[in-house]
């Protein structure tokens, strides 16, 4: 287990406050890189008119969805 901490004060001595801030916005901008950005689902109507890649697509476009 590691038991150094991630985030360290060299110089000065911040407020309780101070350093509640400094972590809520590493945590925000740490949040925002790891998420990745929600793609819109794609409607059926849209996915009708795209050409399927099978060979054998056609067999089955009488088939229901």
């Amino acid at each position: 287990m590691n038991t150094e901490p991630l985030v360290s004060v060299v110089r000065g001595e911040p407020t309780e406050i101070e350093l509640a801030a400094l972590v809520t916005v590493l945590m925000a901008a740490s949040s925002e890189v790891d998420a990745s950005p929600a793609q819109p689902p794609v409607s059926h109507w849209a996915r009708s008119a795209r050409p399927s890649m099978r060979q054998s697509s056609w067999k089955a476009s009488h088939l229901p969805r």
